[in-house]
């Protein structure tokens, strides 16, 4: 069962899983690909906007990319305190395990007030890596 990942910044709170895709992967050439579920939660008492993502990527190497865009899955949603987003990624790495953290750059409309929420750092595990902890 896959293991959440939780963190509160600000009444923001972003809960994370990430799921091995056997599927989609070929370990054979060294090609592993990720889903992760995201659900971000206003859990504060003001509207917030989720405007832009910053990624770190890093893999079983140490390997890091930095993954940066407007929004997440194409949209900037807007939270009511009390409501929740959620939606689906994915990621590939050509190590066998590696791990994501990172930030949402959000907004608050009625002040226009600039905040970072952290993303937690989540793992990236696959049975095909070797007992060594990252």
């Amino acid at each position: 069962m896959a293991e959440n990942y939780s963190k509160t910044t600000r009444g923001v709170r972003v809960t994370v899983r990430s799921f091995y895709l056997e599927d989609q992967s070929q370990p054979d050439e060294a090609h592993y690909v990720w889903a992760y579920r995201v659900k971000i939660e206003n859990q504060g008492r003001v509207p917030v906007q989720l405007l832009r993502r910053t990624w770190q990527i890093t893999d079983a190497r140490g390997r890091t990319q930095h993954v940066h865009g407007a929004g997440v899955v194409g949209e900037q949603p807007l939270l009511e305190p009390g409501e929740s987003f959620e939606y689906t990624s994915g990621t590939p790495l050509d190590t066998p395990s590696g791990f994501m953290v990172g930030a949402y750059h959000m907004v608050v409309p009625s002040s226009g007030e600039n905040f970072d929420v952290a993303i937690p750092a989540f793992s990236l595990d696959s049975p095909h890596q070797s007992g060594r902890v990252h």
